[in-house]
């Protein structure tokens, strides 16, 4: 007989800024956001105050300064937030084994053969909620349903603080009336195609028909399919591999000529560098940059590596900047990992 899944997925509201507050009560009830504090500065994060006003992660710190000027600004404490996210991991693991993390504040928890509170999943994630904000002091939202999919809308469901449950038998009603950017790997493109095809919700999906999905999207139609019929059989897995580490750039001043940027690959790499110490297991096969523009485009450039050589990304970035010849205002350079060969030590220069 097969074991009905149960799947819990936790996530905690506004991290990094509910990290800030915890540390400094006083800007509990102050509009704050984590980022990049400089002219050029972008956010991660904010708390739901700052929210109110239309500001967002991602959104550069001037103009959410223009729409909260009393924004408190701050900058990322980066080893605070890993040890938070290091308690709340092993909050999750005294209850399965099987944990699947998706970020620092963020992961699938399969308790399908647990046997605490009598296998109840909805027991289970309330008090996982309650151990999470009792012993480290973060607020989680939490999701529960039978499989990833649904269990990770549910905790978007009612946030922040939010725990909601998709039962087996609920599972055809709640997905027939999900909107299809509700759907992994569905963006504002995708959306814009299957809404100019008159498909707005799950339900339109399952009424047009897998050949015809399939027919109109490829292989993308029959993950429309399967997903809009709630049918998910991902298990959670233990263990995710990065497969890409990169280390970014943005400058006050625009670098205004290829020089420039060069000039300034050697700091960048030597970032890049000390950041994959880290990950001294993993064997790099490809390296790769990217340039932003100050028009606000972008391009990238990659090849294969031998090592983490700064004459190596130089030729990446003078490829790069040549195809529009214009001042640069972020530069990032990166790594792609493989995982089909023997780990070799990095080095810089080498």
């Amino acid at each position: 007989m097969t074991i009905q899944r149960k799947i819990i997925h936790c996530d905690c509201d506004c991290f990094y800024a509910a990290v800030e507050m915890r540390d400094n009560p006083e800007l509990v009830n102050k509009p704050i956001a984590v980022g990049g504090v400089g002219r050029r500065g972008v956010l991660s994060t904010c708390n739901y105050q700052a929210r109110k006003f239309g500001i967002r992660s991602a959104m550069p710190t001037a103009h959410a300064l223009r729409l909260c000027p009393d924004l408190v600004v701050l900058p990322g404490r980066f080893d605070a937030y890993k040890q938070a996210s290091s308690d709340i991991m092993a909050i999750f693991h005294e209850y399965s084994s099987l944990i699947e993390p998706l970020s620092m504040d963020e992961a699938f928890i399969d308790v399908s053969e647990s046997d605490k509170h009598q296998g109840s999943a909805t027991l289970i994630a309330k008090e996982i909620k309650a151990k999470v904000k009792r012993q480290v002091g973060i607020v989680v939202s939490a999701g529960v349903a039978p499989n990833k999919f649904l269990a990770k809308i549910a905790s978007d469901w009612k946030k922040p603080d939010g725990l909601f449950v998709v039962r087996p038998e609920q599972v055809d009603a709640f997905v027939r009336q999900l909107p299809v950017e509700k759907i992994h790997g569905v963006g504002k493109v995708t959306a814009g195609r299957l809404h100019n095809d008159g498909l707005y919700t799950c339900s339109d999906l399952r009424d047009f028909g897998l050949k015809s999905l399939i027919s109109r999207y490829g292989s993308m139609g029959e993950h429309l399919f399967r997903l809009s019929n709630g049918i998910d059989n991902r298990p959670v897995k233990i263990s995710r591999h990065r497969k890409s580490l990169s280390v970014e750039r943005t400058f006050s001043d625009d670098l205004p000529d290829l020089t420039s940027c060069i000039s300034r690959l050697e700091s960048v790499c030597l970032e890049l560098s000390d950041r994959l110490k880290k990950h001294s297991d993993r064997n790099a096969a490809k390296g790769f940059i990217k340039l932003k523009f100050n028009d606000f485009s972008q391009t990238t450039m990659e090849s294969s590596i031998r090592g983490i050589q700064v004459s190596e990304f130089a030729k990446l970035c003078e490829q790069a900047w040549k195809r529009k010849k214009m001042p640069v205002r972020l530069i990032g350079v990166g790594v792609r990992f493989r995982s089909d060969v023997a780990p070799t030590q990095l080095s810089l220069f080498s």
